[in-house]
């Protein structure tokens, strides 16, 4: 095998933006203005694991939904392919977390195959359940288009000092219900707050 080094050229790349934050801090929404700039009037695709939360705002963006509410790796893969095969400039995935923690994600696979093949050790369940995950982060990086997924944020409460120097609970979200290092996958990634701040 030879390898042959070619001189680096910047091409027209494809968005991968990841958006993480607690309830209410306008996830989907920011990401649905994101798509519809991004696709510069192409289709917009958004696959909803939140029981059809999206279409709150149908009135406001132009997007086709596909409503999924079991969250097996796989499946989103084939969603993906799906996407592709249509033409879908933007694929919006609302939220990529349910495929960690939800029924059927990335926990409960690895759970389910610790207890049918190794005895309840969860190192042979992550074993075999690590390539399903692999190929959906594959997956959603070889999108022919721009993804963008939400994300959302264990939730916490902190006291701190408000504008008028009194001291105040307020609720912030700390890290993405993911596996760590998942920020790694995209170009872009920002967390909000829930003054919506970006």
């Amino acid at each position: 095998m030879t390898f042959a080094f070619t001189p680096a050229t910047k091409e027209a790349a494809k968005a991968r933006v990841a958006l993480a934050g607690p309830s209410g801090s306008g996830k989907t929404y920011t990401a649905l203005v994101t798509a519809r700039a991004l696709a510069a009037g192409g289709k917009v695709a958004v696959i909803d694991t939140e029981r059809e939360s999206a279409r709150l705002y149908a009135d406001e963006f132009a997007f086709d939904t596909l409503n999924m509410h079991t969250f097996d790796p796989r499946d989103l893969v084939r969603a993906f392919a799906a996407a592709g095969a249509a033409g879908y400039a933007v694929v919006v995935v609302d939220s990529l977390s349910h495929f960690w923690m939800g029924s059927g994600g990335m926990l409960e696979q690895v759970d389910h195959a610790s207890k049918r093949s190794y005895g309840g050790n969860s190192f042979g369940g992550w074993k075999e359940a690590r390539p399903m995950e692999r190929q959906m982060i594959d997956a959603l990086l070889a999108y022919p288009g721009h993804v963008i997924v939400t994300m959302r944020t264990r939730t916490e409460w902190v006291v701190q000092e408000n504008e008028r120097g009194k001291k105040e609970p307020k609720k912030i979200g700390t890290k993405p219900e993911q596996r760590e290092g998942i920020e790694y996958e995209f170009t872009i990634v920002a967390d909000m707050d829930l003054e919506h701040t970006m």
